[in-house]
């Protein structure tokens, strides 16, 4: 596969739904060389050939954003359906289909400032602006706290609340989580007990403490997804 030249897009690619672009053109009826042809042809990407689309399709390379938009445009769908789970603002805005004059007019910033946000990856705005940009981007509580750059902070709290006495973080969880209390406390509870269970686990099966810190680590580095499904949950275990 030739490589292609260089793109004015140098931002790093959206993530990529490759079974799903995969889907919708086989649904579609079109082979990769048509989708292509309509990319060279429609959308003035005169590099993409069929072994190109092939490529992404396979998860072997990923389409700029850009290229996602247009691939889009080809395969008669939102960009949003080619997308994994968006991150960044710029990915949640591409998902959309919305233009960033669009988000920032909607939003009360400056053209330029908005873009600013979106070079960093880091949303500064008012609670009114955050409102509104919640609203037009159809984002989670989740998808708030990464935008604004606030899960870091959220995994510290949530990394001690598992390993030490939950309870004395129901409060700081909830500056940065707005939950009911009640929730909030009875997820903090099942992730306590499913770390502690992890680790009880592991001793038990006759492994050292090297053995045991492996399932901890794992655990505590992905405890911020184990946070939101406990919420999707209910806090049930």
């Amino acid at each position: 596969m030739r490589r292609p030249p260089l793109r004015s897009d140098h931002h790093p690619p959206p993530p990529f739904n490759a079974p799903a672009a995969r889907r919708v053109r086989a649904a579609l009826g079109l082979g990769p060389d048509h989708v292509a042809h309509a990319l060279r042809a429609s959308y003035d990407l005169p590099y993409v050939t069929p072994a190109l689309v092939a490529a992404w399709e396979r998860g072997t390379a990923s389409p700029s954003h850009p290229e996602l938009t247009a691939l889009a445009g080809v395969l008669w769908c939102s960009p949003g359906e080619l997308i994994g789970r968006p991150r960044t603002l710029r990915e949640h805005r591409t998902a959309r289909g919305l233009a960033p004059e669009d988000v920032a007019h909607t939003v009360g910033h400056e053209l330029q400032a908005y873009l600013r946000m979106e070079e960093t990856g880091r949303w500064r705005g008012t609670e009114r602006q955050t409102a509104a940009l919640t609203r037009v981007l159809g984002l989670s509580l989740a998808d708030v706290l990464t935008v604004t750059g606030r899960e870091e902070h959220l995994a510290e709290l949530l990394r001690d609340a598992v390993t030490t006495r939950w309870q004395a973080y129901v409060r700081p969880v909830s500056k940065i989580a707005p939950l009911e209390r009640r929730l909030l406390e009875e997820v903090l509870h099942r992730l306590h007990q499913d770390y502690q269970g992890h680790m009880a686990a592991t001793l038990s099966w006759g492994g050292g403490p090297t053995d045991a810190s492996d399932p901890g680590r794992d655990f505590l580095a992905h405890v911020v997804d184990h946070f939101w499904t406990a919420v999707e949950d209910g806090g049930r275990a």
